[in-house]
């Protein structure tokens, strides 16, 4: 970095292989996502489309759908900006072209292995971090190779100040490390099976406070330094404020944090950590629509060119989403708002209102401006470009009604009482059914958002296929003057390392908050003497519930709301998960709550439902899971997994230890005892025995009184 006077011109030759290479995979991969997606939504308008396949199944395809877009979408197009334009801010090439190599395909080859993993039902089940601990740390390694280049590239750099567009960088970066590696944590029982250290309500909240800063910090932050990056370059117009630049970052850094608990309103957390969650994503309203402004006024003198300009078509509508996702987030973690929209198609509108509109605006427009520069010659088709717009638009607001539609449907129904006081709708099929036409709706809303991204890949290939020999860019440039910083963060915006640890300390104060009482004061979690371990089958029949993906449609939580107990049953208890790794509460609820249904039904109904639910269920939208029938246990397996489980802490008594084995099968041959008597010959030592018996153990401790 330069520190004197000298005014020679120094020559630097980018590194445009990484842009070009991870803009790619983010094309390739985003089209991967968004047609696993689409026929995810088609699976629930229209069940056959499950298609009787175990590894294509609904419960098994949506994480694949929701991981593809994170990780792979939003991910690889946040390091293919990145790296064009931090070297750029930066002046130099990055440091090691070995690690950025490294990075690229390392973090393809984790896609591929969690597409493969989560098709084959191995999965951890907790929301965007549904990777197995061997994934888990191959994930840590490429970030820390990636996280070491990055600093080593700040530190040669040929300019003193760091833009703000570095800064959410930074941000980025730390705050998903730190992230990871808190809810990673985990026992493997084997190569493809682990639980999680934490147990219910800890689980829970650690849970959510990765998974909604996840969010934050990987789909948010990052494409902010993007937007301050692309947008003025796009535009010809500089940044409209330093200022609200620095308090945009500093305050939104601060406040996002906190906001998990929105997740668990009225679930058996704590109530202060509710409320803590709820205060701080009503702040979060100030920063972010601060940012937005600061994007949209940047514009100004350059409104006219939104005409002809699909670039900032694309930019604009991303930022006009973010300020309708970041509105729309606080007001629905408002408990009475949060009570109607929690577990419904709201929150589904939600998510990709902000994944489609605010990243995929981003995404696109960044894409269209990058390519004839990376490629040396002009875009082959505007006018594709501005279908591709049209569809894009099109195709969300389609996609977001109607799951706005469904989601207060949804509640509504679900909270209807009639002139005697009863549930007006007592089946939850009843509200399944009426949203139908609606997933009809979403499903073509999907479909014109996926056409226009082929379109896109084809004007990106069409545009590169008879480019120039490619080449790095390389400039000559006069490094700058050294000049002192004449305020307090100027003096930061220096010094990389200064900026770094102060980014650390402010995303560490919210987590420590919220964890430190619920980890160490006993009184917040308190337990119950009713409830016990799982016998050894209970405990791999809800393993089995977890690599199905049952928990995506179905959750365990009543909540303390009157129509919910009139639904289900007494509310649930803080004290009933103490055992449950992970936690099951769940976030969606395209099936009824599952918190008390044991005992609710014969085993023979739920063999029946797992074979066919349109045979105990008549218009059900679950697929099949014929498949657990003729599966056998692994009773070497389910040893491990009791010997895990005492590690952790579960009171297992030496005998459960020692007879694992026995004591599975006597449970076994007593469900297939019961199921003999309706005809049903099958094995004790099958996979869905054990789902049996574990559904069948749902909610029977918390019943008892303490």
């Amino acid at each position: 970095m330069n520190s004197g006077g000298t005014t020679k011109a120094v020559t630097v030759t980018y590194d445009d292989w990484a842009t070009r290479s991870f803009l790619w995979a983010t094309l390739l991969w985003g089209a991967v996502g968004m047609l696993a997606g689409l026929l995810a939504a088609i699976q629930l308008a229209w069940w056959p489309a499950n298609m009787n396949l175990e590894w294509v199944s609904f419960g098994r395809l949506r994480p694949i759908h929701t991981n593809a877009v994170v990780f792979a979408f939003s991910a690889n197009a946040f390091f293919s900006g990145m790296y064009y334009s931090m070297q750029r801010l930066l002046k130099t090439r990055m440091w090691s072209d070995v690690l950025t190599r490294i990075h690229f395909w390392g973090w393809q080859l984790i896609i591929v292995a969690v597409a493969v993993t989560l098709s084959m039902g191995i999965t951890q089940s907790k929301e965007y971090a549904e990777m197995e601990w061997p994934i888990d740390v191959a994930i840590t390694v490429i970030w820390v190779l990636m996280t070491v280049n990055v600093f080593a590239t700040l530190a040669i750099r040929r300019v003193e100040h760091l833009y703000v567009a570095i800064w959410f960088y930074l941000a980025s970066i730390l705050t998903i490390a730190m992230l990871h590696v808190v809810n990673a944590i985990a026992l493997p029982v084997s190569w493809v099976k682990s639980y999680p250290v934490y147990a219910g309500v800890q689980d829970g909240l650690v849970q959510w406070w990765y998974g909604h800063n996840a969010v934050g910090f990987l789909l948010t932050t990052p494409f902010l330094g993007l937007m301050y990056y692309f947008l003025p370059k796009a535009s010809g117009r500089p940044v409209f404020s330093y200022r609200l630049s620095i308090i945009h970052f500093w305050s939104l850094v601060f406040l996002y944090i906190w906001a998990g608990p929105h997740h668990l309103l009225y679930t058996v957390l704590p109530e202060w950590a509710q409320s803590l969650g709820t205060v701080f994503s009503i702040m979060l309203i100030a920063p972010s629509w601060g940012g937005m402004l600061n994007g949209l006024l940047t514009l100004r003198g350059a409104w006219h060119k939104l005409r002809t300009d699909v670039v900032l078509k694309f930019f604009v509508t991303a930022l006009t989403f973010y300020g309708m996702a970041t509105l729309e987030g606080p007001l629905m973690s408002i408990k009475k708002l949060n009570m109607v929209t929690h577990f419904t198609d709201y929150t589904i509108a939600h998510v990709h209102g902000g994944a489609l509109g605010w990243l995929g605006g981003m995404v696109f427009g960044m894409t269209y401006w990058l390519v004839p520069k990376l490629w040396h010659r002009p875009l082959y088709s505007q006018r594709l470009a501005n279908i591709h717009f049209w569809l894009f638009a099109a195709g969300l607001v389609l996609y977001v009604t109607s799951m706005w539609s469904a989601g207060i449907t949804q509640g509504l129904m679900w909270f209807a009482r009639n002139e005697d006081g009863l549930l007006k709708y007592p089946q939850f099929l009843e509200t399944t059914l009426a949203l139908k036409p609606l997933y009809w709706i979403r499903a073509f809303g999907g479909t014109m958002y996926l056409s226009g991204t082929l379109l896109c890949i084809w004007n990106v290939w069409k545009t590169t296929l008879h480019a120039m020999p490619l080449v790095d860019e390389r400039i000559e440039f006069i490094p700058e003057r050294h000049s002192e910083p004449t305020t307090f963060h100027e003096r930061i915006e220096h010094h990389a390392l200064t900026m770094a640890v102060l980014i650390v300390i402010v995303i560490s104060i919210g987590g420590l908050v919220e964890f430190l009482p619920a980890f160490l004061v006993k009184s917040n979690i308190p337990t119950m003497a009713s409830v016990k371990p799982y016998t050894p089958m209970e405990l791999h029949g809800r393993d089995i519930y977890v690599s199905e993906g049952c928990h995506n449609c179905h959750s365990q939580m009543v909540r303390p709301i009157a129509e919910e107990t009139l639904r289900y049953g007494p509310m649930s208890q803080a004290g009933e998960f103490v055992y449950d790794h992970p936690f099951q509460f769940g976030s969606k609820r395209t099936g009824p709550d599952l918190a008390r249904v044991g005992g609710k039904y014969p085993d023979f109904w739920h063999y029946r439902h797992m074979m066919d639910p349109r045979s105990t269920s008549p218009g059900s939208i679950m697929p099949s899971y014929y498949w657990l029938a003729e599966k056998k246990v692994d009773l070497g397996l389910v040893s491990q997994k009791v010997s895990a489980m005492v590690k952790l802490g579960v009171p297992y008594d030496m005998d459960t230890v020692a007879r694992t084995g026995e004591i599975f099968l006597e449970q076994g041959r007593q469900v297939q005892i019961r199921l003999s008597q309706d005809g049903v010959a099958i094995e004790p030592d099958s996979a869905l025995v054990a789902l049996i018996a574990y559904m069948q153990r749902l909610g029977i401790d918390g019943r008892v009184k303490l």
